[in-house]
C-alpha cells in the first residue's frame, strides 16, 4: 500500500511540477516570489493592496517574534491571511475540509541569503488536494487575484 501511493503521489508531483505558472513552484504546489522590499514593508503592501480591492484581512502572525521570543533564532517571517468570503467558501461547499485552505494564506519571510519572499499555495494545488472539480472558475479568478496581490510587491 505504501509503494503504491508514494509512486501515486510521485507521479502527481511530477505532474503538477510541469504545470504552466508564473512564479517557480516547489514540488508541493507552492508558488514563491521575490519580493523588491523588506519583510515589514512587503506585508504591509500587500495589505494595502488587498484592502484597495475589497478583500478581507484577516491579519497577520509575527512567527518570528513569536519563535525569538520563546528562545528559537528565527529569519523575519509573517504569515498573513485575507480572502473573499463569497469566492473563499465556495471551495468550502465544494469540500468542507478546503476549510483547511481558506482563508488564503500567504508567508512573507526572509531566507538566509537575505532575499525576501513571499510564498503561498497555488490554487490548482488546493483543487487537487481536495478533489474538488467543479468550481474551475472560481480558482481561475482566485489565482488571478493572487498573482495580482503578489505582484504588486515581486522585484522586477
Amino acid at each position: 500500500m505504501f509503494r503504491y501511493t508514494s509512486t501515486a503521489m510521485a507521479a502527481l508531483v511530477i505532474a503538477l511540477a510541469g504545470t504552466a505558472t508564473a512564479e517557480p513552484m516547489d514540488s508541493a504546489g507552492v508558488a514563491k516570489v521575490r519580493s523588491a522590499h523588506s519583510v515589514p514593508e512587503t506585508v504591509e503592501l500587500i495589505r494595502q493592496d488587498v484592502t484597495e480591492k475589497g478583500i478581507t484581512w484577516f491579519g497577520s502572525i509575527d512567527q518570528a517574534a513569536l519563535g525569538n521570543a520563546a528562545g528559537n533564532h528565527v529569519l523575519p517571517s509573517t504569515l498573513i491571511m485575507f480572502g473573499n468570503p463569497a469566492l473563499g467558501t465556495t471551495f468550502v461547499t465544494a469540500n468542507q475540509k478546503a476549510g483547511l485552505d481558506w482563508p488564503v494564506r500567504v508567508l512573507v519571510y526572509q531566507d538566509e541569503t537575505g532575499a525576501v519572499l513571499v510564498s503561498y499555495t497555488r490554487f490548482g494545488w488546493i483543487a487537487e488536494r481536495h478533489h474538488i472539480e467543479n468550481r474551475q472558475a472560481e480558482f481561475a479568478m482566485a489565482t488571478k487575484v493572487i498573482e495580482s496581490v503578489v505582484g504588486s510587491v515581486e522585484e522586477k
